[in-house]
């Protein structure tokens, strides 16, 4: 099968990226063909599709007017992507487009092409883009709801883009046009692919129940291939006393929720990752003198050796997590999950039996928790958990997604 994978970004800048580039390896590995259609950018690994891609562009909030025309019409239609797709498209005469995030920096002006070419395309939600203009249904610190029933310009008087006019203007557009004006998804999607059951939920609550109810179907991510369980992984005396939390540091993350709940506990902390809310958590942590240490951005076998050695790792999240990486990869290796019952996560974590799940922004919920894992043996829970998550392997990913495109 020829199949030609579409991503903004072509190098792990998240986990829809790495999900997209694992993908893209697995299928080739399996003996099919693989092209990726994706825009220029410095830290993009090397591929031979490259000479197709698009322009790097960059949303600066400082650009000037006559750029900023010129983003609008990148972000709404890009004529740009049209043009380069076709000729991808035209030589390598694919039997399946699947796009993954093609939001702002591609456009689905692409779309255009695939059904020219009478293409099956289908569509990977790794956020809540599909119904929401800043792809997170969270703004100022809670979650959010206000652009159920299309009311985009709800987004414009929130501010909900980078807290920008502008940039939350021209994501309303966005939204406006292509979902009321051209519904142009809608028209051009096969098959949607929810990576779980709430996003499915959550995306024909807002509305698509009545649009294309059974063009969604559910194929749950899988953990990474870079982090396989090795020999002595599970061994207690591996094992060092601290408490991990590893991804991004946004505030939709919780991390603060999981500092508030540290003195309750004693325990020590290791933060990895990176993000904006970087500084103000350092400041947090000096400030309540905790035993805390940030490492900064991990990856591979130095990320692998972090989570095998933590006694617990902890997801906070207060925001309506979809299916993360993160926590797939810390089960598949045994560990005990301490996470946020909102979201993917309950899907996944029997509360008490495969990990622990406490109420999103409750650090009291969060403190007690924590305490409570002497009480459990952790080899025993992290074991569940690892059994919880062995039909998430990369190879059972790639077969239930070969499922749908052969569905087609």
């Amino acid at each position: 099968m020829k199949i030609l994978q579409v991503n903004k970004f072509h190098y792990p800048r998240g986990g829809a990226d790495k999900y997209y580039l694992d993908l893209s390896l697995s299928l080739e590995k399996a003996g099919h063909e693989v092209a990726n259609f994706s825009m220029h950018h410095p830290k993009n690994l090397k591929s031979p599709w490259s000479k197709y891609w698009l322009t790097r562009v960059s949303f600066n909030e400082n650009l000037g007017f006559f750029a900023k025309l010129k983003i609008i019409g990148r972000v709404i239609y890009s004529l740009e992507a049209k043009r380069k797709f076709k000729k991808l498209v035209k030589d390598f005469k694919p039997d399946i487009i699947h796009l993954h995030n093609i939001y702002h920096h591609i456009s689905p002006s692409i779309l255009s092409v695939a059904r020219r070419f009478k293409i099956p395309v289908v569509m990977h939600l790794h956020d809540y883009k599909l119904i929401c203009p800043n792809h997170t249904l969270f703004v100022g610190g809670k979650n959010c709801d206000s652009c159920r029933g299309h009311k985009y310009f709800n987004c414009v008087k929130k501010r909900c883009l980078k807290n920008s006019f502008f940039a939350s203007l021209l994501v309303a557009l966005e939204m406006y046009i292509h979902h009321r004006v051209l519904k142009i998804y809608q028209k051009n999607i096969a098959l949607f692919i929810a990576p779980s059951e709430h996003m499915k939920k959550t995306c024909l609550d807002f509305g698509w129940d009545k649009i294309a109810k059974d063009k969604f179907v559910v194929v749950y991510n899988s953990y990474s291939p870079e982090l396989i369980l090795t020999q002595g992984d599970l061994n207690a005396d591996f094992q060092e006393d601290y408490l991990l939390y590893f991804g991004r540091l946004g505030a939709e993350k919780g991390i603060d929720t999981l500092l508030n709940a540290l003195p309750a506990t004693g325990e020590t902390l290791k933060i990895v990752g990176s993000g904006e809310e970087d500084t103000k958590l350092k400041l947090k942590v000096e400030s309540l003198k905790l035993r805390v240490e940030f490492l900064g951005y991990k990856s591979g076998e130095e990320l692998r050796l972090l989570i095998t050695k933590a006694k617990a790792i902890v997801m906070p999240s207060i925001w309506q997590e979809n299916m993360p990486l993160s926590l797939l990869e810390a089960m598949s290796l045994g560990k005990t999950v301490i996470a946020s019952r909102i979201g993917g996560f309950p899907e996944i974590i029997e509360d008490g039996l495969s990990g622990f799940l406490f109420e999103p922004g409750n650090f009291r919920d969060l403190a007690s928790k924590i305490n409570a894992l002497k009480n459990y043996n952790l080899n025993l829970i992290g074991l569940k958990a690892k059994d919880r998550v062995k039909d998430l392997s990369p190879d059972n990913n790639l077969k239930e997604i070969i499922k749908v495109y052969s569905s087609l």
